[in-house]
Order: C-alpha cells, then sequence, then structure tokens
C-alpha cells in the first residue's frame, strides 16, 4: 500500500473516531453519561492522527505540509458528512464552498507535484 493511501485510511479513522468522541455527548445518551470514555478515546485518536502524519511526510520525502493541508481537508469532509447524518444538519452554500475548498486542497496536495 503506498504511504499516501495509508495515510488517508489512518486520517479518515481518526476524524470518525475523533468526530464520535467530541460530538458523541450530543446524539449518544452513553457517551453523554460516561465522559471518561471519550478522554481514553484520546489516547488511540492520538496515535492514529500521528500514524497519519507520519504516512504522509514519508509519502512526501519529509514535506510537513502537505499531511497539515490533506489532514484538514479530510477533517473538513468527514465532519460536514457526518453532522449530516446525525444531526440532520444541511448543507448550505457557506458549507458546500468548504467542502469544494476542502477537496481542492486534497486534490492540490495530491496531485500539483
Amino acid at each position: 500500500m503506498s504511504k499516501l493511501l495509508e495515510g488517508i485510511l489512518w486520517a479518515l479513522s481518526a476524524h470518525v473516531i475523533s468526530f464520535y468522541q467530541m460530538q458523541g455527548q450530543f446524539f449518544l445518551e452513553f457517551a453523554k453519561k460516561n465522559l471518561w470514555l471519550s478522554w481514553l478515546l484520546g489516547v488511540p485518536v492520538s496515535f492514529m492522527f500521528m500514524k497519519s502524519v507520519q504516512s504522509f511526510v514519508s509519502a512526501y520525502n519529509g514535506e510537513i505540509w502537505p499531511s497539515r493541508l490533506i489532514g484538514f481537508g479530510l477533517g473538513v469532509i468527514i465532519f460536514t458528512i457526518m453532522s449530516h447524518i446525525f444531526f440532520n444538519e444541511g448543507i448550505s452554500l457557506k458549507t458546500f464552498s468548504c467542502l469544494i475548498l476542502g477537496l481542492g486542497i486534497i486534490c492540490i496536495q495530491i496531485w500539483w507535484k
């Protein structure tokens, strides 16, 4: 598996889990009553984000900016999808614009050499 794909998979997983970690208290009764579980999730989520950055930095020959920008773009996309699913938040023109910008940032980092 390429380091770029590995980084994307680590980042996607970390963003999904961190959504549950941060927003779960608002839609999961169990999470609301057991905040300590969210605290404990911080350890594996941190590990996953670190693995993502390591993979991206390796894929980009030691450059660190691509890891930050791709991670940011993926985070925007994951947050938008999950907030729509769990909170029924619509995708306004502003949110749609941010999604397009996030996707654009990812595309620039991946394909612009």
